[in-house]
C-alpha cells in the first residue's frame, strides 16, 4: 500500500485473480477511480483503493496494460491525478512449437556433399521470442528405412535445414532405396530441458540420380579439320553456381583440352594418334573459396585413327644372301615395312608386291613375295652365281590409301663345297722354357680353301683339335693374312706336363654343302716340349694372421706355416727379417712353429740354392687390463685463493690400457688426517671426480693430496697418487698469476 503516484507492475500471465496493490486516501478524496486498459478484469475497489486482477492475463492477447488512477472528493472532482500505472505481463511457456506445413517433401540428388542443404523445415511458437519460451531446437526422432548404423540425413539444431550425413553423401542411391522418410522433433526452451513442449513432423526425401558423373569414354579422330575448340561432352554438378575446372593426370607439355563454367568439355586443337592415343585428367567443381564442391571426375579421350600415314620400308636397301644351291620354293629373307597408323585395323595392313627384277630372265622371275607377310621365296629352280651375282628388286608396299616403294638387292654367294687345307700337315716341334709369358706368339700355321673369297666360306677358324686338355694354347685368326697364330693361353708348368702332342684343325664358320666332308687335309701336327725352370718355394698362404693375449707366457705355440718346393725338394725356413714392432710379438723356431717373443717379424724362406719365398706374418696383440689408473696431468689443479668452504675443481683418472678397460674408476682419499679434514672427493661419472674444500682456512701455496685410484675392471691395480693442489691468486680468467 501507499499513496497515489506512478506505478508499473509486472504480472506474470495465467495464475488467476490476485491482488496488486492499495493506494491509501489522502483526504479531502474520499474514494479512487480507474480507466484505460483494463480488459475487463482489471480494476480498483473505489473506497479502499486496492488494485486487483480479477481473473487470467494472456501475454500473447495483450503484453501491456496502460491504466490510470485518479482520486476524488465527496462531488467526484478529482483530488489526485491522474496518475499512469503500468502492468507489464511476463510470458510463461505455454504454447507448444507448430510446424507451418502438414507434411514437407524434399528431393536430394546422390553423392551430394555432406553437410550440403538440400532443404528446410520451419516451426514457430507464440511465447515471447526474446525468452527460451520460443527457443526452438530441431531433431530427427526417427528414419525410415535406417538400412546403416549411421543416420544418411542430418538437421541443423538452429535452423531446420536437412542435408546429407557424411554416410549419406556415400551411400545414397536411387537404384537401392529412392524413398525415405524423417520424423522431425522440435522443442522449445531449446531442447534443454525435460518440460520443453514438442512437436512433430513428417518429411518425404526423394534420392535422385546424381547429375555429377562421368561421361562414357570419348571418342575423337585425329587431324580433325573443324575449327576449334570442339565441344566433345559435357558434365553437370548437383549444386548450381560451381566453378568447373580440368587437372592433368599425366605431365604433358600442354592439355589440349578446357572446360567452360557451364560444365561443356572442349577439345582445343586437332589431335595425333601417332603422337598420343589416349589421354586421361580430371574434371572438378569447386566453390567462390576454392573448396571442392564434388569428387573429381576422371575423363577418359581416345584419339582414333585415321590413315594419314604412308607404309615405311625399315631399310633404304635391304640386303638377302642366297647361296647358290638354295631349293627352289625355300625363303630367302623377309622385306619389312611400318605403318605409323593403329596396330591390327585395315589402315595399317599393308601388301607387299615385286613391282620389278633386274636383271630380268624372259622365261619366268625367279622370286615370289608373300603379299601379306613380306616374305620372299625363290621360285621353281636355284640359283646360279654365273648367271647373276647379284638381282635388284623393286618392291611395292600398299595400305588402303598409300603406296612405298622399297629397295632389295639379292646377292648369290658361293656356296662351302671346298674344305681348308693346310699348307703344311706337320709343324715338327718347339722347346719352351715352362716360365715362357702367356700371350707369347710360339708357331704361324696357315691353310687354303678354294671358296670364294672374303665369305663365311672361305674363312678360316683354326682350333686345337686334340692334345690339350686345360686349354693352354690358343689360335687367333690373321685375317688379312689368313694366317693362325698359336699363342700361350695358361702358364706351362714342367712338372705337370712336359709334352704337348697337338693336334690343329682348321673349319669354315658356313656349314658345308651336303655330301662334303672335313678330311686328314684340314688337320696339322705340332709337338711342344717345356723344359724345367728351377723355381723358389711357395707358401701355402700369403700372408698368415693371428691373435693372441699380451700376456701370454714365452715359449707358446702361436701359428704354423708352411711351404713347398714345386720341384720336390726340402724346404727350410732360413731367416726372419724384423719389420714392425708393435709391443711384444714373435719368433721363428724350426719347422716353421712360430713361438712367442719379444717382436713382430717378416718371414723369409729359402732352400739350399739361391731361390727363396716370402710370407708375412701379423701377429695382433689383445690388451689385458694390466695398468694401474693416473691421475691425468693435462691441466693443473688450483682453487682461487682466498678459499670458500665447499669449492670445488674437477680430476679425471686414466691409465694406458685401451679404453674398454678404463671405463671405471674410484676415487677416495688416502685414510690421512690431514687429507680428511682439508678435502672431500665425491664421484662425478666413471672416469671423474669433484675434489671439494671443507673450510676456508687455507694458506697461498700447494698442497699434496693423497687420493688413492682403483680399477674396478681388475681391483688389484690400486694406485696411491699424491695430488698437487695450488691455492693461488686468480686472474679474471680463473687462472693463477
Amino acid at each position: 500500500s501507499g499513496p497515489l503516484k506512478d506505478m508499473d507492475f509486472s504480472v506474470q500471465e495465467g495464475g488467476g485473480p490476485r491482488i496488486l496493490h492499495q493506494f491509501t486516501l489522502e483526504p479531502p478524496a474520499v474514494s479512487f477511480r480507474m480507466s484505460g486498459e483494463k480488459a475487463g478484469i482489471i480494476d480498483i475497489e473505489p473506497k479502499t483503493g486496492i488494485l486487483y486482477i480479477n481473473g487470467s492475463l494472456d501475454w500473447e492477447t495483450q503484453q501491456v496494460h496502460k491504466l490510470q488512477v485518479e482520486s476524488l472528493n465527496e462531488t467526484g472532482n478529482i483530488v489526485q491525478g491522474p496518475y499512469a500505472v503500468t502492468i507489464y505481463v511476463e510470458d510463461i511457456n505455454d504454447n507448444p512449437p507448430e510446424f507451418d506445413q502438414r507434411r514437407y517433401f524434399g528431393v536430394v540428388r546422390q553423392n551430394s556433399r555432406p553437410g550440403k542443404t538440400f532443404m528446410f523445415v520451419h516451426a514457430t511458437d507464440r511465447d515471447d521470442p526474446t525468452t527460451p519460451h520460443a527457443q526452438l531446437s530441431y531433431s530427427i526422432l526417427h528414419h525410415f528405412p535406417n538400412p546403416y548404423d549411421e543416420m544418411l540425413f542430418q538437421i541443423d539444431n538452429a535452423t531446420g535445414a536437412i542435408s546429407p550425413s557424411r554416410t549419406g553423401s556415400y551411400y545414397l542411391d536411387p537404384q537401392k532405396q529412392d524413398t525415405f522418410t524423417l520424423v522431425v522433433s522440435v522443442k522449445d526452451m531449446a531442447g534443454k530441458t525435460i518440460n520443453a513442449f514438442t512437436s512433430s513432423v513428417d518429411v518425404i526425401i526423394l534420392v535422385m540420380e546424381s547429375l555429377w558423373k562421368a561421361p562414357p569414354t570419348i571418342h575423337i579422330k585425329e587431324n580433325s579439320t573443324q575449327v576449334h575448340p570442339v565441344n566433345i561432352s559435357k558434365v553437370q554438378s548437383n549444386e548450381p553456381g560451381v566453378i568447373y575446372d580440368i587437372f592433368e593426370k599425366e605431365k604433358l607439355p600442354r592439355l589440349p583440352f578446357s572446360i567452360s563454367q557451364n560444365g561443356d568439355i572442349y577439345v582445343t586443337e586437332p589431335l595425333d594418334r601417332e603422337e598420343k592415343d589416349t589421354y586421361t585428367f580430371f574434371v572438378v567443381t569447386k566453390d567462390d573459396v576454392g573448396e571442392l564442391v564434388d569428387k573429381p571426375l576422371q575423363i577418359h579421350v581416345v584419339v582414333e585413327d585415321i590413315n594419314d600415314n604412308p607404309p615405311v620400308c625399315q631399310q633404304d636397301l635391304t640386303i638377302i644372301e642366297v647361296q647358290e644351291n638354295e631349293m627352289g620354293g625355300s625363303n630367302i629373307g623377309t622385306v619389312f615395312a611400318v605403318d605409323m597408323d593403329k596396330k591390327d585395323t585395315l589402315n595399317s595392313r599393308l601388301r607387299f608386291e615385286i613391282q620389278s627384277q633386274e636383271p630380268e630372265f624372259p622365261s619366268n622371275n625367279l622370286f615370289y613375295i608373300q603379299q601379306d607377310t613380306g616374305t620372299l621365296q625363290l621360285t621353281g629352280r636355284s640359283l646360279n652365281k654365273r648367271d647373276s651375282a647379284k638381282y635388284s628388286l623393286k618392291v611395292l608396299v600398299t595400305d588402303s590409301k598409300f603406296e612405298t616403294v622399297c629397295d632389295v638387292e639379292v646377292h648369290v654367294i658361293d656356296i662351302n663345297d671346298q674344305i681348308p687345307i693346310f699348307k703344311n700337315p706337320d709343324y715338327g716341334s718347339v722347346t719352351l722354357a715352362e716360365d715362357i709369358p702367356i700371350g707369347t706368339v710360339i708357331l704361324e700355321i696357315e691353310a687354303t680353301d678354294g671358296d670364294e673369297p672374303d665369305t663365311g666360306s672361305s674363312f678360316i677358324v683354326y682350333q686345337v683339335k686334340e692334345g690339350d686338355p686345360n686349354s693352354t694354347f690358343i689360335i687367333e685368326t690373321d685375317s688379312e693374312k689368313k694366317r693362325g697364330l698359336v699363342k700361350i693361353n695358361k702358364a706351362l708348368d714342367f712338372e705337370t706336363m712336359p709334352v704337348y702332342n697337338l693336334v690343329i684343325n682348321a673349319t669354315n664358320p658356313e656349314p658345308l654343302v651336303p655330301g662334303v666332308q672335313y678330311n686328314a687335309s684340314s688337320l696339322t701336327v705340332f709337338e711342344v716340349f717345356v723344359t724345367n725352370v728351377e723355381e723358389p718355394p711357395i707358401f701355402l698362404d700369403p700372408v698368415y694372421k693371428t691373435e693372441v693375449s699380451e700376456d701370454i707366457p714365452v715359449n707358446t705355440l702361436v701359428m704354423t706355416v708352411e711351404a713347398y718346393d714345386p720341384e720336390g725338394d726340402s724346404v727350410r725356413i732360413s731367416k726372419i727379417v724384423l719389420k714392425e714392432v708393435q709391443g711384444k710379438h714373435a719368433q721363428c723356431l724350426a719347422c716353421g712353429k712360430i713361438l712367442f717373443s719379444q717382436e713382430s717379424y717378416l718371414l723369409e724362406e729359402g732352400d739350399n740354392t739361391a731361390q727363396n719365398s716370402k710370407a708375412f706374418l701379423v701377429l695382433h696383440l689383445r690388451d689385458v687390463n694390466d695398468n694401474p689408473p693416473q691421475i691425468a696431468t693435462d691441466y693443473p689443479t688450483f682453487f682461487c685463493y682466498p678459499v670458500s668452504g665447499g669449492d670445488r675443481t674437477l680430476i679425471q683418472a686414466t691409465d694406458a690400457d685401451e679404453q674398454f678397460y678404463y671405463s671405471k674408476f674410484t676415487f677416495s682419499l688416502a685414510d690421512e688426517m690431514n687429507a680428511r679434514n682439508n678435502w672431500e672427493i665425491s664421484k662425478f661419472n666413471a672416469t671423474h671426480a669433484y675434489l671439494s674444500t671443507k673450510h676456508a682456512n687455507f694458506e697461498e701455496k700447494t698442497y699434496d693430496v693423497p687420493i688413492i685410484l682403483n680399477d674396478n675392471g681388475n681391483p688389484s691395480l690400486e694406485n696411491k697418487v699424491n695430488l698437487k693442489v695450488s691455492i693461488c691468486k686468480c686472474s679474471s680468467e680463473k687462472s693463477c698469476f
